[in-house]
């Protein structure tokens, strides 16, 4: 029997942020501006594709990294990464110059890149994995995706090193990872919080205090309903999140990866056979950035 078609999405944000990180600056273009970030992309990309071969491929952008709807519910949402000086800040602006670079080499190779108005890179993938029918592995190293996870068909690959060097998370590892039970990963995650993210979590919850509410009542909402059976009796876990009723109320819609997000009729490119061939006019834009290398790597693993 045949395996169901594989739909690869990529966290772009996710990939672009390790390849400006794993590959030198002194990667330039004929022109002498750094294309270091573009570069290591593509060759990420193209061994990703090589390497888990699959029928279907794109890429999810932000189109808001942080959107004003998630800073509204909880206002330190991402704020960090806001801050002068920051890592993040510094990223961007290596960054700036490359993204249209970037743009343009996807579009000329057929590849995707889909974002969204209001909404994270995250999201566009949930809203594409929702719309899937079969197999879909979703490469990001952002755990916040963990939450998408669904056996048999959807999981994510969570890269330790480069696009070789994978996890492969499905239920299995999230239960022994985090002690969780399956599809559980974004209740426990609303209490635990995120400083990466800004976000601080239930008061007085830890990672071990949230997966042990979580295994004992399955979810959050049993969780709530456990909270207000006890009332003011609620002690220990049970009453700090009563303390925090508000913030998890917030929490769950700022946490929650959306699944609904206006994408309109967009499709995830034919990987292979069938697939729609790439034009000519993508080696002239390769040689002008200086990326015929990393160009060719990823036509190949297309083709």
């Amino acid at each position: 029997m045949a395996a169901e078609p594989l739909t690869l999405l990529v966290d772009a944000p996710s990939l672009l942020y390790r390849a400006l990180f794993s590959t030198p600056d002194t990667v330039r273009s004929p022109s002498g501006t750094p294309i270091n970030a573009v570069y290591g992309f593509l060759n990420m990309l193209a061994g990703l594709v090589a390497g888990q071969r699959p029928d279907f491929l794109a890429c999810a952008d932000d189109a808001d990294w942080r959107p004003a709807w998630r800073v509204a519910l909880i206002e330190s949402y991402k704020f960090h990464r806001t801050v002068a000086g920051s890592p993040a800040v510094e990223a961007e602006h290596k960054l700036a110059p490359q993204v249209p670079v970037l743009q343009e080499v996807m579009a000329a190779c057929g590849v995707p890149l889909i974002g969204c108005p209001g909404f994270e890179a995250e999201d566009v993938i949930g809203t594409l994995a929702a719309r899937t029918t079969g197999r879909v592995g979703i490469f990001s190293g952002d755990r916040d995706l963990f939450q998408l996870v669904e056996d048999p068909n959807v999981r994510v690959l969570y890269p330790r090193r480069g696009t070789s060097d994978l996890i492969f998370v499905d239920e299995a590892y999230l239960a022994q990872t985090y002690g969780i039970p399956p599809r559980a990963y974004g209740d426990f995650a609303i209490l635990r919080g995120d400083a990466s993210d800004g976000l601080p979590g239930v008061r007085g919850i830890g990672e071990k205090s949230a997966a042990a509410l979580v295994s004992r009542y399955g979810s959050l909402a049993a969780i709530l309903e456990a909270v207000e059976a006890a009332g003011e009796r609620a002690a220990g876990p049970l009453g700090r999140v009563r303390m925090d009723r508000d913030y998890v109320g917030r929490a769950d819609r700022v946490v929650r990866i959306r699944t609904d997000a206006p994408l309109g009729d967009v499709t995830a490119r034919r990987v292979g056979g069938g697939a729609e061939p790439i034009g000519p006019a993508v080696w002239g834009i390769a040689e002008r950035h200086g990326l015929g290398g990393p160009v060719g790597r990823l036509i190949e693993a297309l083709s």
